[in-house]
């Protein structure tokens, strides 16, 4: 018996792992489609005519051949499970069935062009890094249950939390993101706030973030958060809610960083002015106050004009002016001020962190759609 390691059966990069063939099925098949595939209604079998003659046949119903997702071949067998699978020319073998994981690979891969082209005509970069921040940041280390814990499970596409007042503006991020979701059906809108924040960090000149994918959405607005698990901005309230979140102070300084592309509107969130001299007149919808002289730049201008106070038309609350007047945040606010290359470094490594905050993954191990893991770690146990 020859064995085909690993045979590619879907434009999704589902895998059938080492399926049991008499004669080896070439790797560049694609089996997906129906010119590949026949249906034998007299005997309820289906029949592949790739070529090798090898047939795959089990019990089937015509309402079967129906699925929301593109893959016909891995749909088939995700639902038969209890059926045995005959992949043979003249023997008789059983395999497992491969599984459909949370979000598909190519499709992620996909979205996160459309999402570049997206950010590029309406600069929409921080309301995107705001909507993977907010909807992992409910986030809290002492409860183990999901979705009952928060994080990144794709609560924010429900009106009652968007409703929240922390989260005011973002159902124009939704609006934005809603027809790459329905272009793109195979990544869940956990994964896709998510992507869509990664990617503004990165395409307004920030580091590159290591994330993973995979992340499973929650069903309905019963599961969701309750109201009051984001921070405010009272630099009291700052460590409070980042250390239920697990994070330390060098993590949050880091993360506080990304305040360097943005603005704040006060009819959203009571702070900044109306407009200034930077957002006057955009880019994007104009008004705003920012923290930054470029804020669709991101850099470690940020930490620079905290620490220089030169301008009174940018921003400065609370949770700003305080990374330089307490001792544990000064020390890392100090050297992200000084040495951008280690901002970027230890933003990129508090962004993942945060994207992964409370997220149920699927597969376990999370999905990676570069090409490889940038030494990735085990995966986390929340």
């Amino acid at each position: 018996m020859i064995y085909n390691s690993y045979t590619r059966i879907g434009g999704d990069n589902l895998m059938a792992e080492r399926l049991p063939v008499l004669t080896t099925l070439p790797s560049s098949s694609y089996m997906s489609s129906m010119a590949s595939l026949r249906c034998d209604s007299s005997s309820n079998k289906i029949f592949s005519t790739v070529p090798s003659s090898v047939y795959i046949s089990f019990p089937f119903t015509p309402s079967s051949l129906t699925c929301r997702r593109p893959t016909l071949l891995s749909h088939i067998f995700l639902h038969q499970k209890r059926s045995a699978v005959r992949v043979s020319s003249g023997s008789v073998s059983s395999v497992g069935a491969p599984k459909c994981f949370a979000s598909g690979p190519d499709q992620l891969r996909s979205a996160r062009e459309d999402i570049k082209e997206l950010l590029r005509t309406t600069f929409c970069h921080p309301i995107m890094i705001r909507m993977g921040w907010h909807e992992a940041g409910t986030y809290d280390k002492n409860i183990e249950e999901w979705p009952q814990r928060g994080g990144a499970n794709g609560s924010l596409r429900f009106d009652i939390v968007l409703k929240h007042a922390g989260n005011a503006g973002l159902a124009n991020a939704l609006k934005l993101l809603q027809p790459i979701k329905e272009k793109y059906p195979r990544v869940t809108y956990a994964d896709l706030f998510q992507l869509a924040s990664a990617t503004a960090v990165e395409d307004a000149g920030g580091p590159k973030i290591p994330m993973k994918y995979g992340r499973v959405d929650i069903s309905s607005p019963e599961e969701c958060p309750e109201e009051g698990r984001l921070p405010d901005a009272t630099a009291a309230h700052l460590r409070d809610v980042f250390y239920r979140m697990g994070f330390t102070d060098k993590e949050i300084v880091a993360l506080n960083g990304a305040h360097t592309v943005g603005r704040s509107r006060p009819e959203r969130s009571g702070f900044g002015k109306p407009e200034t001299k930077y957002t006057k007149d955009g880019p994007g919808v104009p008004g705003g106050q920012s923290w930054t002289v470029q804020w669709l730049k991101f850099d470690n201008s940020y930490f620079k004009d905290i620490k220089e106070k030169i301008d009174e038309d940018l921003l400065l609350l609370p949770t700003d002016t305080i990374l330089f007047e307490d001792p544990s945040f000064k020390v890392f606010a100090e050297k992200y001020a000084a040495d951008q290359e280690t901002f970027f470094k230890d933003y990129a490594e508090a962004h993942a962190k945060l994207s992964n905050l409370g997220a149920k993954f699927d597969p376990p191990e999370g999905i990676w759609i570069d090409d490889c893991p940038p030494n990735a770690a085990p995966p986390e146990k929340f």
